[in-house]
């Protein structure tokens, strides 16, 4: 079935532990606004990848392929496009300036000296083998009035813009888009996974104030910092929920699927958990052996781990003065958010005010939409469906802050691509 007529949403996130699949579209409700409905979600463990890395090609494309069949078979049609998170550590930001002169003789700006200005600011010299996959405009100015956030439909001769330029690896976007059109699916873009978490699970309030969003996944954490609506860092850390099972495994002396399993049902990262009484018996969880361990032991195993990670956090917050400084806290998501205590953990080790995130406005036939690890995917369907209303928005005269640069180069290729014989 062709997309247009099936209209579907597909989100398609690849991580070191799971890849994870999110189907939605968009419901007309008349006059009022549409809403994003999520259809279906899947989920298959992950092979091949490392660290957000691609390491075998081969056992992706197996991955990817496996969890599209799940999918499919929920929603009950083809999907043949997906948008796809990218997160890996090897991603570097650059600060950018632009400027040009207005073009209509009225001088009043529109939404296409908006893209102009955009287009120059991404005039900058990129580290070798890397590519810009995102433009952020931090701000404005207009005949040196600086400070504006919108000036679409604004009177002015120069406009400037300052930017954030996000730059990933050429090398691992060119593994990831192979692995993923050999299991047999088109890609509408590559988005930062952080970034569609926070267009997913982050308010223009919580953003205006200043905020942290801190994905903990299974072997990297990733965090992005807002301050006045703007972007201020993005950070990947080399620690996850599974280094907490890890160190479990050493600790206990255990194999990793037995105590990720004891993880799951009794692991807590509060400060009261290290003194809670009982023990556990690591054979209820499929150890060969009776062998008996107090939850004092485990769960302090647990929260040494989770202070290190609030460690490395504060650490990136005190690089930009932000430490401690951030009214509307930290946010966390990802599959380790799941662990018990990590709230208290974060208030008191980064003292700041701490959430745990979901997802608001959207209608589900899925409880997929509350389980933190399928946030990205998600947040991928969301920024699926916000920038093809964007496209529309262009259409009519209006603009958005947020651009993508893969899926221009991907749509223009695939018209050259037509034109030869």
């Amino acid at each position: 079935m062709p997309r247009e007529e099936n209209n579907l949403i597909a989100g398609l996130d690849i991580g070191s532990s799971f890849v994870r699949i999110v189907v939605g579209n968009m419901v007309e409700r008349g006059s009022e606004p549409s809403v994003l409905q999520i259809l279906g979600a899947a989920e298959v463990q992950s092979d091949g990848v490392n660290k957000g890395v691609i390491t075998n090609i081969e056992n992706v494309v197996s991955s990817i392929s496996a969890c599209l069949e799940q999918a499919e078979r929920m929603v009950g049609v083809p999907i043949e496009s997906v948008w796809t998170g990218l997160s890996s550590a090897q991603v570097l930001t650059q600060n950018s300036h632009g400027y040009i002169v207005v073009s209509k003789a009225d001088n009043e700006i529109t939404e296409q000296d908006v893209e102009r200005v955009l287009e120059s600011s991404k005039s900058i010299s990129t580290p070798l083998n890397y590519e810009i996959l995102h433009v952020s405009p931090r701000s404005f100015s207009v005949d040196g009035q600086i400070g504006i956030k919108a000036p679409v439909g604004m009177t002015g001769v120069r406009l400037e813009v300052d930017t954030k330029i996000i730059l990933g690896q050429s090398s691992q976007i060119k593994n990831l888009t192979k692995a993923i059109w050999r299991a047999g699916v088109e890609i509408d873009d590559l988005v930062l996974s952080i970034i569609a978490d926070a267009n997913l699970l982050l308010t223009s309030r919580q953003k205006d104030l200043g905020v942290v969003l801190v994905n903990l996944g299974g072997h990297t954490t990733s965090m992005a910092v807002y301050e006045e609506g703007d972007l201020l860092s993005v950070n990947f850390l080399p620690v996850g929920s599974a280094h907490i099972t890890n160190d479990l495994a050493v600790g206990l002396r255990s194999p990793v699927d037995i105590v990720e399993k004891l993880k799951i049902q009794y692991g807590d990262c509060s400060a009261e958990a290290q003194t809670r009484r009982g023990n556990v018996d690591l054979s209820e969880f499929g150890g060969e052996s009776r062998e008996i361990f107090k939850l004092s032991d485990i769960n302090s195993i647990i929260h040494a781990r989770v202070e290190e990670v609030m460690y490395l956090i504060d650490k990136e917050l005190k690089k930009i003065q932000r430490s401690g400084l951030l009214p509307a806290g930290v946010i966390f998501t990802g599959a380790g958010a799941k662990l018990p205590g990590l709230v208290d953990a974060a208030k008191r080790n980064l003292r700041l005010p701490a959430a745990i995130g979901y997802p608001s406005g959207l209608i589900s036939a899925t409880d997929k939409i509350n389980d933190p690890g399928f946030s990205t995917a998600i947040g991928l369907v969301k920024w699926g469906s916000d920038m093809m209303g964007y496209d529309r928005r262009m259409k009519n005269g209006a603009w958005t802050g947020f651009k993508n640069i893969f899926g221009f180069k991907r749509k223009l290729q695939k018209t050259i691509n037509s034109l030869i014989p």
